[in-house]
């Protein structure tokens, strides 16, 4: 059974970096992609970025490129997000997900697996 954990998520300073993860297990195929979201309060879910686990690709939300970025350890199974410069509309809930392709997409509904979520709360 796929489970996926995030951790990281806190609180901080407007301009503070963070880097949140995702440890991924009961995996039993290895073409898939990681993607990350958040959910504000009052707001839909929204995509963050991705990333192709065999062939490390990536694709981000453009309001976020330059600021976030998305890595893997292959030997932990873990993804990370790296986010820099945070704001204070940057405060979510940050949740990793799984979808079996090779394809990265920004549509939450096509993700087969989700994390719990991790609270991250900027400060001005």
């Amino acid at each position: 059974q796929v489970q996926l954990v995030e951790s990281g998520g806190q609180l901080v300073q407007a301009g503070d970096s963070l880097r949140l993860s995702c440890a991924a297990s009961g995996l039993t195929f290895s073409n898939y992609v990681m993607g990350w979201f958040r959910q504000a309060p009052g707001k839909e879910r929204e995509f963050v970025g991705g990333i192709v686990w065999s062939t490390g690709d990536t694709r981000y939300a453009d309001s976020l490129k330059g600021r976030f970025t998305i890595s893997r350890d292959n030997a932990r199974n873990t993804v990370y997000l790296q986010m820099n410069s945070l704001k204070p509309e940057d405060t979510a809930v940050y949740y990793c997900a799984l979808d079996r392709s090779a394809y990265i997409t920004s549509r939450a509904v096509i993700y087969d697996y989700w994390g719990q979520g991790t609270q991250v709360t900027v400060s001005s």
